[in-house]
């Protein structure tokens, strides 16, 4: 098959093919959108609910995407997860800017009440979603070329007593990122690791929002300026770089005391 040239590791948000992992993500999809709004974007949305993926496909060539390919893969599926992947890269004879926006938020709070929830929290948001990395980090490598957006949290900066087991799966995904940034700096292949705060989306609804709530449209703002500007490390909004900064140095017994 013959390959379009890639864009290069430094290119920013310029890249015309675009790989959704999570593809019915309100929060990729906005990326998506905001990407589309400076110009036109080839997309390949892959996700585990066929039906919401049509959705999202003809959501986004109704907003100008000249190509919106759906594939389906569960993220706890992980011997299809390169299959899958090399699908949709091939649909789209490459791709130049991946969004990994695989994750469940689950049981709140400290020492699980449902072992089997909490345990797919893990599997979903550190096993499946660090999976789906490593395969796509491959096949941008092979090119020689490309950038993976990460969707992390603030919340795996330090994990609180509200979100014991959310915390702790996020901040596996975002170590594994942060540390394949660096392995890969000089192959072509950037990532770039985004740490929103609370977040206003169906996942969070019926939720009190944090301190700093943010919407998947302001975020998308945030992560295509962080693409232009060559960063390795995003938070949205901004701030919350700072008041992360003064969480993670509290002493544990007032650290204790957060209730959110």
């Amino acid at each position: 098959m013959l390959v379009r040239a890639v864009s290069g590791a430094n290119a920013g948000s310029a890249g015309r093919r675009v790989v959704v992992l999570g593809g019915t993500s309100e929060i990729a999809l906005a990326i998506v959108r905001e990407l589309q709004s400076r110009a036109p974007r080839e997309v390949a949305l892959v996700g585990r609910d066929p039906s919401g993926l049509a959705h999202a496909a003809e959501d986004l060539t109704g907003a100008g995407c000249p190509r919106a390919l759906t594939f389906e893969l569960d993220a706890r599926d992980l011997d299809r997860h390169e299959q899958v992947i090399g699908e949709a890269f091939d649909g789209l004879d490459g791709a130049d800017i991946v969004i990994l926006a695989v994750g469940v938020l689950g049981e709140r709070g400290g020492l699980p009440a449902d072992t089997s929830g909490a345990l797919e929290v893990l599997q979903v948001n550190m096993v499946g979603a660090g999976s789906l990395l490593i395969a796509s980090a491959r096949r941008l490598r092979a090119q020689g070329a490309g950038t993976i957006v990460v969707l992390s949290s603030v919340a795996g900066e330090r994990a609180r007593a509200a979100n014991v087991v959310y915390g702790a799966s996020k901040a596996g995904l975002d170590a594994l990122a942060q540390g394949l940034g660096d392995a890969l700096h000089d192959q072509g292949v950037r990532v770039l690791v985004v740490r929103p705060g609370f977040v206003h989306t169906r996942m969070t609804r019926g939720l009190n929002p944090a301190p700093l709530a943010t919407t998947p449209q302001a975020l998308a703002h945030v992560v295509v300026d962080g693409l232009d500007r060559g960063a390795h490390t995003m938070w949205a909004p901004r701030t919350l770089r700072w008041l992360m900064l003064v969480m993670r140095m509290l002493p544990r017994p007032l650290f204790r005391r957060l209730k959110q």
